[in-house]
């Protein structure tokens, strides 16, 4: 089974079936889901995890298939919001392997992943549509029409500065961590780890539950990044660091005026969790 080590940032790294969550990323292009995930979902077990373990061995005596051989490893946030290995399977390994799966839940599973993956093919010939999708979906749980601008500028920002990470010498996923940490601390003086525990969050994405200044801050810190990075034709981590930093202390200066204008902090412990509820409970 190999591991990958997955560089890129999906602002809707867990999908919906029927209510439940499934994790997934994209790797080359197409989406890579949470084997344990579907696991789950499709026979519910109380221990999903154990459940497909003993069917690879299974699998394997009965059938002559070794379901590890379609599958990679990737970083995925685990209930304790820790970022653990994961097996994962692309839409035609999960196919398969719900084949060796007896549930009645499995047609409609099946469907589901053929068309994600029919959707996944049209957002890759017109990236505009993935755009359009995940402005619905913000539409939908909730969010103001203000908010979801400045989030959805938010993400082309973050995508163009990791471009800039990967191609000037970033590569491991711990690089992108250090980096995005470099700016955060710098801007708010604390890390995305902290700041996730400040609003109370666990494995919910940090940027849905900022408020207006703090994606305005947190984008301006990002995109001054992405330019100095031009700018300086920076490469290497050390040196990729020393401009996260100064492009995090651009952000943190413009933030500390307006904080001693207002007279209080930009950085809030306030979140959106109410939407998600709502959403979920729906």
């Amino acid at each position: 089974m190999k591991k990958e080590k997955n560089n890129f940032e999906s602002g809707n790294q867990i999908a919906i079936f029927k209510g439940k969550e499934i994790r997934k990323t994209i790797f080359q292009k197409e989406w890579w889901f949470s084997v344990i995930d579907i696991v789950g979902i499709l026979t519910e077990s109380v221990d999903a995890r154990d459940y497909w373990y003993r069917m690879k061995i299974r699998v394997n005596d009965e059938e002559n298939f070794e379901p590890s051989t379609i599958c990679r490893q990737f970083k995925l946030k685990a209930s304790d919001g820790k970022m653990r290995e994961t097996d994962c399977a692309n839409t035609e390994g999960m196919l398969r392997i719900i084949q060796s799966i007896p549930s009645p839940k499995a047609e409609p599973m099946k469907r589901w992943l053929a068309r994600v993956g029919y959707e996944r093919i049209q957002e890759i010939e017109d990236p505009e549509l993935a755009t359009k999708r995940t402005r619905v979906l913000y539409k939908l749980k909730g969010y103001p029409d203000g908010w979801i601008e400045k989030r959805m500028r938010g993400i082309a920002i973050r995508e163009e500065l990791t471009d800039e990470w990967q191609n000037r010498g970033a590569r491991e996923q711990k690089d992108y961590e250090i980096l995005t940490a470099e700016i955060s601390k710098a801007t708010f003086g604390i890390t995305p780890k902290q700041y996730k525990n400040l609003k109370g969050l666990k494995r919910e994405n940090l940027r849905d539950h900022m408020d207006d200044f703090e994606l305005i801050f947190t984008m301006l810190g990002e995109r001054s990044t992405t330019e100095i990075h031009r700018n300086e034709d920076s490469r290497g981590l050390e040196k990729l660091q020393e401009d996260a930093k100064f492009g995090g202390r651009i952000a943190g200066n413009a933030k500390a005026e307006l904080e001693k204008k207002l007279g209080r902090t930009i950085v809030s412990k306030n979140n959106f969790l109410e939407l998600e509820n709502k959403k979920r409970l729906k």
